[in-house]
């Protein structure tokens, strides 16, 4: 990725003092709605990841402000970022490092019943993945390859900074949490409350 294509960052601290002073930006939040139902930054809107790239234009008419977006540790809201700037969003910045950064600087949160995050939800599919073929191997040698193709995939996943098996855990009903359409995003957006 170029200079050119990365979206500026913003850190937690100074995230904080323009919401503190009054002039906080729009948060969108763009993991999925079970990680933003167990924390997330009051006054955040949650726009999954996936539903943002599919309907960026229509999102763009409702963000004309300074818009923050937020993930777990900023790899989502890049891409959000680069989504958003597509369609020729200007004033758009990542929280550098994420909710964990945030966390981390001891920022409000708003915190909902715990759940694992995506990351640690594929970090535990992969490697389960991984083990079962790596054993079963033994007995069958063809499944080395299923762990030779999850090696490649996360091998992918890093260099181009995205995660299929993420996106298709992110739909599971465990990720889903509370409804996140177009149409409820759209309606807080314009009524400018999360």
């Amino acid at each position: 990725m170029s200079t050119s294509e990365t979206t500026p960052t913003l850190d937690a601290t100074t995230l904080r003092e323009l919401i503190d002073s009054g002039r906080s930006p729009r948060l969108l939040d763009v993991r999925t709605p079970a990680e933003f139902e167990t924390v997330h930054i009051p006054g955040a809107y949650n726009v999954p990841l996936d539903l943002l790239k599919e309907h960026r234009e229509e999102l763009r008419n409702h963000l004309d402000e300074e818009v923050v977006l937020i993930c777990r540790s900023g790899a989502r809201a890049s891409q959000a970022g680069q989504a958003l700037a597509g369609v020729g969003l200007p004033n758009l910045k990542v929280l550098d490092g994420g909710m964990l950064a945030w966390q981390a600087a001891n920022a409000p949160i708003k915190q909902g019943a715990p759940r694992w995050d995506l990351e640690r939800q594929v970090r535990l599919v992969a490697g389960s993945i991984v083990l079962a073929s790596v054993l079963g191997s033994v007995f069958v040698p063809g499944l080395k390859w299923v762990a030779g193709f999850i090696g490649a995939g996360l091998t992918f996943a890093a260099v181009t900074n995205t995660c299929a098996m993420g996106m298709m855990l992110s739909k599971l009903p465990y990720n889903r949490g509370a409804s996140c359409d177009l149409d409820t995003i759209v309606g807080q957006l314009r009524g400018g409350r999360a």
